[in-house]
């Protein structure tokens, strides 16, 4: 076995979820990855867990499903599914998922299932997802190479070797090397993360004006009190964790109603194992108006999600990436988001994450109120560009220039 296997499962406990003495963790994991399963639950024990909880997942299973499942089960849930997820958020429980799919896995699917399935199931477990979102729990989401998802990053390459190339790759994102101590390089890049964010949201910007030579010029209103977060949160029992590894970015909350303009996307988007290469959505008054691609089907697929529910059409998200992150600089294309946004300024339509002062605390009704979306779906896309300009705009009328050529300005 690959020896930064156990590296990688002790900082996925240690840093990633950081499992407390006492606490239940659930691990989502597809089967194939089962031996690096137990290393995570071994550390989970070893580090005082009262229970791991392993929800097992399958990707040619749930294919199977998709394609040749009775239509009418994907408008129904089992309610047992959700009432685990949701009464296990409710006792405090941490969430590690590992990622390991192939990204045309679902190639040939008839997306509407994928959609149908999402309205049904996304409101029965909207306690565990709003637990999520707005960090009162701990959660973290990691990947390990799957042999079709690493052909397809390295094409013409031997399987093994592709699968080799690709987890040298992630061990890179993840500053894991054989003789370091990953635990504190990831201490020492929150830091700098945290030193980023604080100073965003001092300058507490009005609007943020994205312009660049591809066609974005995108205004993004954000709401009053709202703070950048990034790097490490904090969960409601005060523990530090990291949702996403790798991360480089620096996020917060638009205005639900105040984005306005085009954006074009930079790099593919996954929808349902689809991917789209480039496409470009139009905003007025924070909806999505008009969406562009060059394949009328991708067309369709965008526009599917997007309608999935009423805040679908409106942004959740803004994120701030520096063209010259580490794994920008690797110049490799994941064909995975989690690496990908990190490689690239982004935004994300659906919910928003509760980005502003008490927003953790407010209900649904009171976030919508004060600017914040709501929906079901978050999906991350790319704009991040070797020319993308951002100005923001205060308060009292400065213009300070928050990206210069693709990276910070400060």
């Amino acid at each position: 076995m690959d020896p930064r296997l156990d590296k990688y499962a002790k900082l996925l406990i240690a840093v990633g979820i950081n499992v407390q003495p006492g606490q239940t963790l659930v691990i989502n994991c597809p089967v194939e990855k089962a031996e690096f399963a137990r290393l995570l639950v071994r550390n989970a024990y070893a580090a005082g867990a009262r229970e791991v909880v392993m929800r097992w997942n399958d990707q040619a299973v749930s294919r199977e499903t998709y394609l040749h499942a009775a239509d009418e089960i994907f408008d129904t849930y089992r309610p047992w599914q959700a009432d685990m997820l949701n009464t296990l958020a409710r006792e405090g429980a941490a969430f590690l998922s590992i990622d390991s799919s192939d990204p045309d896995g679902m190639n040939g699917i008839d997306h509407a299932r994928m959609v149908r399935q999402s309205r049904a199931f996304g409101p029965a477990i909207r306690e565990y997802r709003e637990k999520q979102m707005s960090d009162k729990v701990q959660w973290c989401i990691a990947a390990l190479p799957e042999e079709n998802w690493a052909k397809k990053m390295y094409p013409g390459v031997p399987a093994a070797q592709a699968v080799a190339k690709l987890m040298d790759a992630i061990c890179a994102t993840m500053r894991i090397t054989e003789d370091n101590d990953p635990a504190q390089c990831w201490r020492e890049h929150n830091a700098r993360l945290n030193d980023r964010k604080r100073r965003l949201t001092e300058l507490n910007f009005k609007s943020l004006h994205y312009t660049n030579s591809l066609g974005t010029d995108l205004t993004v209103e954000l709401p009053e009190g709202h703070y950048w977060d990034g790097g490490s949160s904090t969960s409601a029992a005060g523990v530090r964790f990291n949702a996403n590894m790798p991360t480089e970015e620096i996020f917060t909350a638009p205005k639900r109603d105040g984005v306005n303009g085009r954006a074009v996307s930079t790099k593919p988007f996954d929808v349902g194992g689809v991917l789209i290469p480039r496409f470009a959505f139009t905003f007025e008054k924070g909806r999505i108006v008009g969406v562009e691609a060059e394949d009328p089907r991708h067309r369709e697929l965008l526009e599917a999600e997007i309608a999935l529910d009423e805040g679908a059409s409106y942004l959740g998200e803004v994120a701030l990436v520096p063209y010259d992150s580490p794994i920008s600089r690797m110049d490799t294309l994941f064909f995975n988001t989690l690496f990908d946004e990190n490689a690239s300024c982004h935004l994300a339509f659906g919910a928003s994450y509760p980005n502003i002062e008490g927003g953790a605390d407010m209900t649904e009704e009171e976030r919508l109120s004060r600017g914040l979306n709501q929906s079901i779906t978050h999906e991350d896309f790319m704009v991040g560009s070797p020319d993308l300009s951002i100005v923001g705009a205060t308060h009292d009328g400065r213009e300070i220039p928050v990206f210069v050529n693709g990276n910070f300005a400060f």
